[in-house]
């Protein structure tokens, strides 16, 4: 007697992957778990773009004051024509040196409200032509929030030309 493939029966069959049904219900899970943890995440987003725009500008302040002294002064920083969160240039008499564009949400407010920043040959800022460096700040918050909010950060310009970062929008360090 020879051994012969056995046909499986109908109701041992297995079956692989998910049903429509299955597949609908677990879509529909995610949808509601995405739905619950979207607004938990606006206020990390805008701590990222807040501290991406103090990088920007802080970054601006540094390339600023080495190319004014590189240059034996006369480097401007001007805001656009909306002010500092439209973004800004950097400028050497009639040379444009490096330009930033606009901030995506986010609100920038220097102290006297000031649209730009000279530097002299020492790379030391001042907020007039000629002036004497004195300390200054920009505050960075995400649009339409509080200068205290948790993401705000303000941007301490010292008149030696330190550049410190101050969390909830705090008050410069003396």
């Amino acid at each position: 007697m020879q051994n012969l493939p056995v046909a499986p029966s109908a109701g041992s069959a297995r079956q692989r992957g998910f049903t429509a049904i299955e597949l609908m219900v677990t879509l529909a899970v995610l949808a509601v778990l995405a739905a619950i943890a979207a607004p938990s995440f606006t206020p990390l987003i805008e701590r990222w773009r807040v501290r991406e725009a103090t990088e920007d500008l802080q970054s601006t302040l540094y390339y600023a004051r080495s190319e004014a002294i590189k240059r034996g002064g006369n480097v401007t920083i001007t805001a656009a024509a909306g002010g500092w969160a439209g973004g800004w240039t950097v400028a050497s008499g009639s040379d444009t040196l490096q330009q930033t564009p606009a901030l995506s949400r986010v609100a920038v407010t220097q102290s006297g409200s000031k649209t730009t920043l000279y530097v002299d040959r020492w790379g030391m800022l001042s907020d007039s032509s000629g002036g004497a460096p004195k300390a200054m700040n920009l505050l960075l918050t995400p649009s339409g929030k509080a200068d205290t909010d948790t993401s705000a950060i303000r941007l301490c310009i010292a008149s030696g030309g330190r550049i410190v970062q101050s969390k909830q929008g705090a008050a410069c360090p003396a």
